[in-house]
């Protein structure tokens, strides 16, 4: 017997261990069933299970285990990111609490500790996604650092080099002062700074007392200006483009170049150019020719040996000694001594207050610095070109589709990759360096020296590049690399291209992109066939998370509260592609009632004497009641199998629980529960066989959702004695005799019972006040269905009688509800103040029209949704609509009441 209360506890881990040791999530390739490929996103190895987390391998989790039940071939790439900074940030920071520094220790030994710790903590991650429920094919695992991944990236790096289209170049790149790398746009986060706008005066040559001035918030960098860009439409500047202004402190003349990059509306209209530290002002400089010294090294400080050079060979002086006395100061400090020496130089017309979005570092948390350094670079836009075409011609689709746009936008714009990172941790560029600068890209050190020696005589020694490979390298490389590529191998014949990558609309461009350029250089066809973007998680306000807002789920937490079920079915249920979900605590505390509300259901039947029954046949059923629940049960699958085809999570999870809650328990099982009670007979057995095929049917449509309480019932009823619920089949659709005439009949039960009791509800009726239904205008099939169903309308309607009025008969004070063709009425004068019942549903459709009314003001004022988030106008939208519904619900109820 089942326990009286679901315990999820009691079962999870159990199962799990059950589905693994069995071998149940494995794919085979040498199976003749249609393959169906999905690719995790490989989270980082120093990764713990997040809210995003869940969200994102829940959803693939219910596609990899709905396809697995139609008898596909279903292949769920495990693996984990090597994830190079934050892993070397992680194991640097525990050398640090042993007193321990890695640049003491060295490179090998440093490497040595990061394999140290991935062994002992790099396997969280995936143990935190067995509790999910992920039927991931374990023994499949792969890490973006194993040696066969390795073998993938140096063939790849060698392969595009000899293309040409891996190269080294000197350009800006976003630069970490304090991990002393270069790091991606995805590993930047803007943060609002409340800092000021400088307005310096820069002296024009060959005009005493003209200055122009520019407007910038970083003086520091002035050392390293080399023009003054204004708009060529500026008539303020005209006369002045093409002459020269002298760099304050410095004494150098810099050009004033005419640029559509300078704003006349901004600032003073006049900006500085420091092409070595400012991207616009490197693209600025790249069209004007400019010379580009760099001010500032790799720790951020003041670094003059480039711009005091530059002095000597164009002006022919030494650096002022104020210039000099900046060397190895910190950027900001000398920040404050430069715009110090410019007031006193009175060369500092004012200083504005100014709030801005300063680019910092998302582990390191200190400000990026632009800086010009000699990295590897891959040539993107020419591997993105097939890939745009790609999704052009719809061999790659994007669902929603609107986020192609998103992907065109920065495809058709692409700009060369940096692929270096200035690390340990990683894999490292296969380069070597001879004494003499020459390079050699060889996919081992020994055909590198071969290189060199042919070229240089057998005498030259070699040096590796210390760089390693930015991640999204590797990474760009997983939909073929986990498939044994660059060796032929069956996985790769059969699981490659895959048909669905999920992933969240955030890493477009830096995953999601990556893969389909390299997958189509290498694989000659796109990785996937779709691309499902999902949202991200917010609060339930729509807030995003935060460990500062204290906002911050737990989903491991929510697991150990009310079941990985709970939680599954909960992100299922708010999965509108493309949108974010708002998710909070108490959402997933309210559908644990689902689970709890399927498991009572379950429960009623075993104590019914309701099981498996094989010999069962829907298509002899002869009961109106049998006939629509199995006609309800098709609707449900078809309905539950078109939102999985179209990715439609949202929509799956809703058809479940229309069908569960209102059809199965609230429905059939209460209408069933008369033949249940009674003597044997051909009805009882038809409504217990009717249960039971509905129930295993139920279980087998929400296992990919629900995968274990399904199976805990499934399993418990005997429904698969030799077969596990993950390996059942997808339910299909039976043939039901009469299927029209009983859904007619069964629904206008439930639609009776369903507008009595919302009569009753409205006005506040007792549920154990009895009163009579009576019908004007009903039809004779109308009143022989009552006679038929009398007595589910007595105990679910609260009703005493159900007849026809008789000819004369007008009663007074009653509450009315049409049904069909026929009015229902319901006597009420003598059971409550009818009068008072009016008067309060007045009431509350005023207050609600005026709240309604309220919003729609706010709404109309093109200032507030110009200046407010869109979350908050959003959430004004929502409240608009609900405002208004209530209204026309309440105007409803008045309309009911008769005099």
């Amino acid at each position: 017997m089942l326990d009286k209360t679901l315990s999820p506890a009691s079962f999870e881990q159990r199962l799990y261990e059950g589905w693994e040791a069995a071998g149940k999530f494995g794919a085979n390739p040498a199976s003749g069933a249609d393959p169906f490929t999905i690719m995790i996103p490989p989270p980082n190895v120093t990764g713990s299970l997040h809210i995003g987390h869940a969200l994102t391998f829940t959803i693939q989790d219910i596609l990899i285990r709905w396809r697995r039940m139609q008898g596909r071939d279903a292949l769920w790439q495990p693996g984990t990111d090597h994830a190079g900074i934050a892993t070397q940030m992680v194991v640097e920071r525990l050398l640090a609490t042993q007193g321990v520094n890695r640049r003491e220790i060295g490179r090998e030994k440093f490497l040595e500790h990061v394999w140290e710790w991935k062994a002992q903590s790099g396997g969280n991650i995936t143990r935190q996604l067995r509790r999910l429920g992920a039927s991931l094919d374990w023994p499949r695992e792969r890490f973006t650092m194993d040696e066969g991944l390795s073998e993938a990236v140096r063939e790849v790096f060698v392969t595009l080099h000899e293309q040409g289209l891996i190269y080294r170049d000197r350009r800006l790149v976003n630069w970490d002062p304090k991990f002393q790398t270069a790091i991606s746009d995805l590993e930047v986060e803007s943060r609002e700074v409340k800092g000021s706008l400088w307005h310096l005066r820069y002296p024009v040559e060959g005009a005493p007392g003209r200055f122009i001035v520019v407007a910038t918030t970083r003086p520091e960098t002035l050392l390293g200006d080399t023009a003054i860009a204004v708009h060529p439409e500026d008539e303020r500047f005209r006369d002045l483009v093409g002459k020269f202004a002298v760099l304050p402190l410095v004494g150098r003349r810099i050009p004033i170049v005419a640029d559509e990059y300078s704003d006349p509306e901004k600032g003073s209209g006049a900006v500085k150019i420091t092409p070595a530290h400012d991207f616009n002002d490197f693209a600025v400089g790249k069209r004007h020719g400019l010379a580009m010294p760099s001010v500032l090294d790799a720790d951020g400080n003041v670094f003059l040996d480039e711009i005091a050079a530059d002095l000597v060979a164009v002006e022919g002086v030494a650096a002022p000694d104020f210039v000099r006395s900046l060397a190895g100061q910190d950027r900001f400090a000398a920040r404050k001594a430069i715009v110090a020496e410019l007031e006193r130089l009175e060369l500092v017309e004012t200083i504005e207050p100014h709030s801005h979005a300063v680019p910092h570092g998302d582990r390191s948390g200190v400000p990026i610095e632009p800086r010009l350094t000699l990295q590897w670079y891959c040539d993107a836009a020419t591997l993105a070109k097939p890939a745009i075409e790609a999704v052009e011609t719809g061999r790659t689709e994007f669902v929603p589709k609107h986020f192609e746009n998103i992907f065109f936008s920065w495809m058709r714009d692409i700009q060369p990759w940096c692929i270096s990172r200035q690390l340990w941790w990683g894999h490292q560029i296969p380069a070597w360096y001879a004494p003499d600068g020459s390079v050699f890209v060889a996919r081992t050190e020994a055909e590198a020296l071969a290189q060199a020696r042919a070229k240089l005589g057998d005498g030259v020694t070699l040096t590796r590049d210390p760089d390693v490979l930015d991640t999204w390298f590797s990474s760009a490389l997983w939909p073929f690399s986990t498939l044994g590529w660059p060796n032929k191998t069956p996985e790769l014949d059969k699981y490659y291209p895959g048909d669905v990558l999920v992933t969240g609309w955030d890493i477009i461009f830096f995953w999601v992109a990556r893969m389909m350029m390299m997958g189509h250089h290498f694989m000659g066809d796109v990785p996937f066939r779709t691309v499902y973007i999902h949202g991200l998680v917010r609060d339930e306000k729509g807030q995003k998370m935060s460990k500062s807002k204290g906002n911050v789920i737990d989903p491991l937490e929510l697991v150990d509260s009310f079941g990985a079920d709970a939680l599954r079915f909960t992100i299922a249920s708010m999965a509108t592609p493309g949108r974010d979900v708002k998710l909070g605590r108490k959402r997933v505390e309210d559908f644990r009632s689902f689970g709890t509300k399927l498991w009572n259901a379950a429960r009623f039947c075993e104590m019914n004497g309701i099981a498996p029954d094989a010999s069962f046949d829907p298509s002899k059923v002869e009961t109106p009641l049998a006939r629509w629940i199995l006609d309800a049960a098709n609707a449900a699958i078809a309905e539950a199998t078109a939102a999985l085809e179209a990715y439609r999570m949202d929509d799956y999870a809703g058809a479940c629980y229309r069908f569960v809650w209102n059809n199965f328990c609230d429905w059939f099982l209460e209408f069933a529960k008369p033949a249940l009670n009674g003597p044997e007979g051909p009805e009882k057995a038809e409504v217990k066989g009717a249960a039971q095929h509905v129930l295993g049917t139920i279980l087998r449509l929400l296992h990919p959702v629900m995968p274990y309480v399904t199976e805990e019932l499934w399993d418990r009823f005997g429904y698969g004695p030799e077969c596990s619920l993950i390996g059942a089949p997808w339910p299909q659709p039976v043939a039901v005799p009469g299927a029209e005439a009983a859904r007619a009949e069964l629904d206008w039960l439930v639609g009776l019972v369903s507008a009595v009791r919302g009569v009753r509800a409205e006005m506040n009726v007792p549920p154990s006040v009895l009163v009579p239904l009576l019908l004007q205008g009903a039809s004779a099939e109308t009143l022989a269905r009552g006679g038929r169903w009398i007595e589910a309308i007595r105990r679910l309607a609260r009703a005493t009688e159900f007849r026809a009025l008789a000819a004369g008969e007008a009663p007074k004070g009653v509450a009315q509800v049409v049904v069909a063709e026929a009015t229902v009425l319901l006597p009420l004068a003598e059971v409550i103040d009818l009068g008072a019942e009016r008067a309060r549903l007045a009431k509350e459709r005023d207050k609600a029209a005026a709240e309604g009314a309220k919003v729609e003001q706010k709404l109309a004022n093109a200032d507030f949704v110009a200046r407010a988030k869109p979350e908050v106008v959003e959430e004004n939208r929502e409240r608009l609509a609900s405002a208004q519904a209530e209204v026309a619900r309440l105007e409803a109820a008045l309309a009911r009441i008769a005099g």
